[in-house]
């Protein structure tokens, strides 16, 4: 840290990402007055803004109903309600918009800048806070923090080889699931709640989707334990991916955490068709008469299955025309495609947008505010928290409306 920087400060936010930088910029734009710093480890600043969406930045979804935007997170929907009804996704596209960035939604709601460029979102959160007169110090780690008996707080940040001592009246942690942060969390007296990562996809060896990599299903229904996913569903090279395989990862996160990411995941192929609903289509198929020599292998019944993977379905049947399929044959196909069954042998990553579920129990945190409940001047945004949405920009929402609060409480 160059010595010209002053030891002491208003307001220090420690996470240089997406929800530090929206509460830096809240904070100075409410109070000019504040000397606010960010303190970013990395060598460059909102690392995952510039990442996310494959580098066009997913920055908010359309959905502008605080009541259905909470159903998107499977931790921390409930005391997001009350903040989503001061700065939701309108509030976001309007703030944007104030600064010139437009942004375009496209057919599944995900919300982009027109640009479908990262930088154009991370240059106007640079730029913002700039103009507001927040400094950012990259390469800064954070070793320590302690309640100041002046009040405030200390910190002890290390850059290059050199360790400084500073003060601040109040802090705030956007340091997303970063684990000696936490460790810092709860040194001054916070509960964590274990993070363990949520959206990814599931590592699946089975013959009846080798060699299927690429193939998607529209509309599947994913059960496992007491879970229920649907949506579409694609095949890998390791398993299973697809909005339908993130959004059961993401509910059942802790559940395939704890069993060490093995478990068995039912697969409905025909979306809510129940077993006995395909037994009929199946027997129709039977029954005409134009397909009595037509080989099962090569006539799907259903059109929403792709013939590739429908082969693999039935190659059980061996090359059977569609008369000669007994009753039970008919019913295990109609079991095969409503109620496969898979092993789960382990979890793949979903890009590089790693989400963690757990970080700073809910419960020690004012919504109002987003100030500790348990030390006074302790402020929490973003991904810090034990909050994580699916995938389509509700984790940015989130982490946009606890900056905002965050922010808007601190000046």
């Amino acid at each position: 840290m160059t010595p010209s920087i002053s030891s002491n400060w208003d307001v220090i936010i420690i996470g240089g990402g997406a929800a530090g930088f929206f509460a830096a910029i809240r904070t100075a734009e409410q109070n000019p007055n504040l000397r606010v710093l960010i303190l970013e480890k990395a060598s460059q600043p909102l690392g995952k803004v510039l990442i996310s969406g494959g580098g066009r930045c997913n920055v908010t979804h359309a959905c502008f109903e605080p009541a259905k935007l909470i159903t998107y997170y499977p931790r921390g929907g409930n005391e997001l309600r009350g903040a989503f009804t001061r700065f939701q996704p309108s509030d976001t596209v309007e703030w944007f918009e104030s600064r010139g960035i437009r942004l375009k939604t496209e057919n599944d709601g995900r919300m982009f800048p027109v640009t479908d460029d990262s930088n154009t979102i991370a240059n106007i959160l640079k730029f913002s806070a700039k103009q507001a007169g927040v400094r950012v110090e990259l390469g800064a780690s954070v070793l320590s923090v302690e309640k100041s008996p002046k009040g405030g707080f200390k910190l002890e940040v290390q850059k290059e080889a050199k360790v400084f001592s500073i003060q601040t009246k109040k802090i705030l942690f956007a340091t997303g699931g970063d684990r000696k942060s936490l460790a810092l969390v709860k040194s001054l007296g916070h509960t964590i709640d274990e993070p363990v990562p949520s959206l990814f996809t599931f590592n699946i060896k089975d013959k009846r989707i080798n060699g299927l990599a690429g193939l998607a299903v529209e509309d599947v229904t994913l059960k496992m334990d007491s879970l229920t996913a649907r949506g579409p569903l694609l095949v890998t090279h390791w398993g299973m991916s697809g909005p339908a395989v993130l959004r059961l990862s993401a509910w059942g996160a802790r559940i395939l955490f704890d069993k060490k990411y093995a478990s068995t995941l039912t697969v409905n192929w025909l979306g809510n068709y129940k077993p006995d609903a395909a037994l009929e289509v199946l027997q129709r198929n039977k029954d005409w008469h134009e397909n009595a020599r037509k080989k099962v292998l090569a006539h799907a019944a259903f059109s929403q299955i792709p013939i590739r993977l429908w082969k693999q379905l039935v190659t059980f049947l061996g090359e059977k025309n569609w008369g000669d399929v007994s009753k039970a044959e008919l019913q295990k196909l109609a079991q095969e495609l409503t109620a496969g069954e898979y092993k789960i042998q382990g979890k793949g990553q979903f890009k590089e947008e790693f989400v963690t579920c757990g970080g700073v129990s809910l419960k020690e945190v004012d919504f109002k505010t987003m100030q500790s409940r348990v030390v006074d001047g302790l402020f929490f945004a973003g991904e810090v928290l034990d909050i994580d949405g699916i995938t389509g920009g509700f984790n940015f929402q989130a982490a946009w409306t606890t900056g905002w609060l965050a922010g808007s409480a601190m000046a």
